[in-house]
This record gives C-alpha cells, structure tokens and sequence, in this order.
C-alpha cells in the first residue's frame, strides 16, 4: 500500500491538562510523516474558575509547538466540551481537506501511526460499508483461524482515528429514530453487536446524563449498515485513564498499554468475520455491578 498524494490533516483537541498534551505532541512529532502532515488544534475554553491556570498552560505550550507542516490553532474562549467540540472542529476540516485523522490530548502514537492512518484512509474511502477507521485496537482473544493485521467491528473508535466527508455527512446526530430503537428488541440486539454497552450509552446520552458524540458516531454506523476498521495489534495507548480525563474520571488499568510498531498488512477488500466479532463484543461486556446501577438508577 502506498501513500496518497495528499496527506490527512490531523485533528488534536485539547482542553485543561498541559502534561497530556504534552507526551500525546512529543509522540506525534516522532511519527515519519509529521513534517508533512497539517495539525490542527482545537482548544477548549474553561469550564470555570479553576480551568483558567490549566487551559492558560495548554495554551502557552500549543504555541510553542514545532515538527509539522503547518499548524493552525483554534481557542474557544467559551467552554464547548469534547463532544461539541469534535462535531464543529471535524466537521470544519472535512469540509475543506475531505478527509481527517482525529486525537485527544491523552494519546500516545506509535512513530508509524500517520503511514498506517493514511493508508488506512486510502484503503477503505471507495467502501460504503466503513465509516471510520482507528490505531486503536483492544486486547481482544483472536480466534485461531484469523491471520489477517485488520477487522471490521460494529462499532466507532474514539482513540486515534479517521473518516471521510462522504461517511461524516451521513451521521445523526440528533438520533432522530431512537423511539424506534427503544421498541424494537431485535434492533437493539443488532445495536449492541458492537458490545452491550453501547444500548446504554446511547440512552444516557439522549437523557443528558453523558454528553458524547462517539455514541452517536457509533448510532450513525448501525444506522447506515457500516463497520469500524481496527487493527489487531494497537498502534495508540490511551494515557487518560489515570482520572483526569472528561469521560475517565476514574482510575483504570483496563485499556492496556501494548503498543505495536509492527507494519500492519492492509487488504481493503476484508471481510467481517463473526467470531472476532463476537470477542470484540465479549471485551466491552459490562460488568455486573455497572448493569445494576443502570437497572436501578437509570432503569436501563
């Protein structure tokens, strides 16, 4: 696979944690074609008074930042949060470049992570049945039988990852058929192939108690018939899991830290297999006390 003639811009959002920012730039800049890559920087507003010192440090470092083609900063002097900030910010870059490769402020790339993005982009545009492609891949158990570098899951990556105008365009986000949803137990079982914690998500999403846009990027997939492509070996570790993170406000070792700088093997031409399928959605089971809560906090 070669690369394309015109590289995907990369997307960073940032909002309140300099030293994350940090080590997810230092990374990037070691990636073989960031002096040829365009960055840009979305930085988010303070929440509050407490905000002002941290998004001031983000902001001092940000203009400091040197190794890429050209980098463009934009400072929200209001606080957006993360999800507003990704549909605008991606949807703005879409419109002019067509094509995007997406980061938060707490990840770490392997140095072949914008080769593997850009083939990845160039691999699978033509196909209507992937929305999204992500260096991210959970530690999963592979069945014996599978040998190929890449999978289709039923299900959006947040971490290190990439779409096009044509598939973006098609997202809902206002979910306009969750009713439908709701009714329907067969749909939702479809909806849930992509692991059990998606349904609730989703519903706390539309109740206001999380604000993501990924669950609705993952909602837009299902709706459209569409795949995520992952890679079998993880080419982004997520360093947002020790509490300060909007989503992880909890400590955690469960994403793992494996980070391959192996060449991964693209065949656009994949085809999803079933029993990856069914371990990838074994690795997002919630556990129980998590669907005890929902049963009776949110009655989910």
């Amino acid at each position: 696979m070669s690369l394309p003639a015109s590289l995907a811009p990369i997307v960073l959002f940032c909002f309140n944690r300099p030293a994350h920012l940090q080590q997810t730039i230092e990374a990037l800049q070691q990636n073989m074609l960031a002096t040829e890559s365009e960055l840009i920087i979305y930085s988010d507003g303070p929440r509050n008074k407490s905000d002002e010192t941290p998004v001031a440090d983000v902001r001092t470092y940000i203009a400091s930042i040197t190794g890429f083609k050209h980098i463009k900063i934009h400072h929200s002097e209001q606080n957006k949060g993360l999800a507003a900030s990704v549909i605008r910010g991606v949807t703005e870059v879409l419109n002019q470049f067509e094509k995007v490769i997406v980061l938060e402020d707490d990840m770490l790339t392997a140095p072949d992570f914008l080769v593997f993005m850009n083939e990845a982009l160039t691999a699978f545009e033509s196909r209507k049945d992937v929305f999204s492609v992500t260096a991210y891949g959970p530690p999963i158990s592979f069945p014996a039988h599978y040998k190929e570098d890449l999978y289709l899951a039923p299900r959006a990556s947040s971490w290190g990852w990439g779409t096009w105008l044509s598939k973006w365009n098609k997202a809902d986000w206002d979910v306009t058929t969750f009713d439908e949803l709701e009714k329907d137990k067969t749909k939702r079982k479809q909806f849930k192939s992509g692991g059990e914690d998606l349904w609730p998500m989703l519903v706390k999403q539309q109740r206001k108690v999380i604000d993501s846009w990924a669950i609705r990027w993952t909602y837009s997939q299902f709706l459209n018939d569409a795949y995520g492509v992952y890679p079998v070996h993880s080419k982004i570790r997520n360093i947002g899991t020790d509490g300060s993170g909007t989503n992880f406000t909890f400590k955690t070792g469960y994403y793992g830290s494996e980070v391959s700088d192996s060449k991964i093997r693209i065949d656009p031409n994949i085809v999803p297999d079933h029993q990856v399928i069914q371990a990838f959605a074994d690795y997002y089971k919630l556990p129980l006390a998590l669907k005890i809560k929902n049963r009776i906090k949110y009655r989910i």
